[in-house]
């Protein structure tokens, strides 16, 4: 066989079997049930209206210039659409082909920068695939994963490979043009240090450091021209107010909290320490894996280029996402592989000089095995906690019909991971990853329903397809206007005098309200009724909601309300 096919064979080999696996899991996963609101949902709602409206350079949101993301994204929705038709299943399967490449490229990327630890390279991908939080985030039509692609390329560049160690320049320079194009300046954070520290964990940086700083620099410029091509036109064509929030307000008023000044802006402003505390949970299942921490705390220099590689990239990214007041768990998403990349790298070292404790049974897994245990005997006892009341909670008691179910799931789970020998890190991670797609299940058979805005998107679909105008009490964030295919903005309604003034206007219209609680009137006099997350959605009749806000009796429906789904006592308490 020639040594390049042969080369080929080995490479395809390497992807066995976890790319598969992961792949399986996440079609069973994404397809198990609707895009989720509001992430997925409000992607859908610009892509949607780029495409009816024809809006290719600007993104756009129920009538106006969408200045929170970049369109690559949208584009590349936008060119399945045209092959396969405008459908949500073109969406999902491109996640799935992201979170696909992600697992490629980080294996890639521990192979080169592990050359002497083999076991790195096979070990990345199965520790980043298990990942609980990425998993379930992963399944999202969101940019994170896309950017995720786009940083571990980039850094994929600056890697030596065995035949060349100078960085792919060029190619360094048209991912951070694609990140930039995927979800803006952030991305030269995720790459920025290891770049910067390039001379600490590359030896051709260290050698050559001029050309090294001037063609990465070079790069980034290249980058930050492809962002600019599309956002100076861009910008003249959204009109003033969408250009001073593109290229100020929206990027700002993440890093700092006083620049905010638009209500809609998700600047999401949180404490210093806030991802350092929920770091365990981000990296769940292997903070739960004592070995892993003992093999951090065994490593002591010289540390070989992977690792110091993988510091150089997470800790001063860990620091700086820390101090910016906007802080989101996916936005850490391109930091996880490299954490596990550090883990991967930090047990090969603890196998080849410590092979006491990366034997030691006390070490494995069994934390997470008898976790696992305990959580399937809470599983069990769910339907004898919730009907003895001693559990109030609709979640709880959603999930209580199948809990039973899946306590086996996890059980078998746990033994597994109480198993001795050797495999102990595929068994962590098979046991995430079935884990977590279980616990997906279980919410797709018990909880989705609070989370399907199809029966609500129906109604309001129906109303603009007969002419009659849609408004909302308080935000709009277009979870209606895909699942509907509404061609109509949503008219917004901040207060009191809105409503009634719409109303007067639009008597044959309907208005959306999100109450925490839901009232008698509610199902006496809406349209339609269902639950959403831990609130409700109701359709009203806008001259009927207008009365029972000004305190005027309205007049009886000609029909009942749709209730979704079918009432219960227990849900819904009784009719009036």
């Amino acid at each position: 066989m020639p040594m390049k096919s042969y080369r080929r064979s080995e490479d395809l080999r390497a992807l066995w079997p976890w790319l598969p696996l992961w792949t399986l899991g996440a079609l069973i996963a994404i397809f198990s049930h609707g895009p989720m609101p509001l992430y997925s949902t409000r992607t859908l709602a610009v892509a949607w209206e780029m495409w009816h409206e024809h809006h290719w350079l600007v993104p756009h949101i129920n009538g106006e210039p969408y200045s929170e993301k970049v369109p690559l994204l949208f584009w590349l929705i936008h060119a399945g659409w045209f092959v396969f038709g405008v459908s949500d299943v073109w969406p999902r399967v491109l996640e799935v082909i992201f979170g696909a490449t992600q697992l490629v490229l980080v294996s890639v990327l521990a192979r080169r920068l592990f050359p002497n630890r083999p076991w790195v390279a096979k070990a990345a991908p199965w520790m980043l695939l298990a990942l609980s939080y990425a998993f379930l985030f992963g399944l999202q039509i969101m940019y994170e994963v896309l950017l995720v692609d786009c940083v571990l390329g980039a850094l994929l560049c600056l890697t030596p490979k065995t035949r060349r160690a100078e960085p792919r320049w060029l190619l360094f320079g048209l991912l951070i043009g694609a990140g930039l194009l995927t979800k803006g300046p952030v991305m030269l954070l995720h790459i920025a240090f290891p770049w910067l520290l390039g001379p600490m964990w590359n030896d051709w940086a260290r050698e050559n450091r001029r050309r090294w700083y001037t063609c990465g620099g070079l790069a980034m410029l290249l980058g930050l021209a492809m962002l600019l091509a599309w956002a100076i036109p861009a910008g003249f064509s959204g009109g003033d107010a969408y250009r001073h929030r593109l290229f100020f307000t929206q990027t700002a008023g993440r890093v700092v909290k006083e620049v905010q000044t638009d209500q809609k802006l998700q600047s999401h402003p949180r404490w210093f320490g806030w991802y350092l505390v929920w770091l365990p949970m981000l990296l769940f299942p292997f903070s739960g894996w004592p070995r892993v921490w003992v093999a951090l705390g065994a490593l002591r220099k010289p540390l070989d280029h992977g690792l110091r590689f993988a510091l150089c990239w997470l800790v001063p990214s860990l620091v700086v996402f820390s101090v910016i007041s906007g802080k989101q768990w996916y936005y850490l998403l391109p930091e996880f592989a490299g954490w596990m990349l550090l883990l991967a790298g930090a047990i090969a070292v603890l196998r080849e000089r410590h092979g006491k404790l990366a034997d030691n049974y006390w070490l494995g897994s069994w934390p997470l095995g008898l976790g696992s245990i305990f959580f399937a005997g809470f599983l069990f006892a769910l339907p004898y906690l919730t009907q003895g009341h001693h559990l109030h909670n609709d979640w709880v008691e959603g999930a209580a019909s199948y809990s039973r179910t899946f306590s086996v799931i996890f059980l078998l789970l746990g033994c597994l991971l109480l198993v001795r020998g050797r495999g102990e890190m595929r068994r962590v991670a098979i046991a995430g990853l079935v884990g977590v797609l279980a616990l997906n299940t279980l919410f797709t058979l018990t909880l989705w329903r609070k989370y399907d805005l199809t029966p609500a998107s129906t109604v309001i679909a129906t109303a603009e397809a007969e002419n009659r105008a849609i408004a909302i009490e308080g935000n709009y964030e277009g979870q209606f206007h895909f699942a509907g295919r509404l061609s109509q903005p949503i008219t917004e309604l901040w207060d009191g005098e809105a409503m009634q003034d719409f109303a007067r206007k639009h008597p044959d219209g309907l208005i959306i309200t999100h109450p925490d609680k839901l009232e008698s009137s509610a199902l006496r006099y809406a349209v339609l009724v269902q639950p959403f997350r831990s609130s409700w959605v109701e359709v009203w009749p806008a001259s009927t909601l207008a009365d029972l806000r000004a305190g005027r009796t309205p007049d009886e429906p000609s029909q009942p309300p749709t209730i979704f789904p079918a009432p219960t006592a227990l849900q819904y308490g009784s009719q009036p």
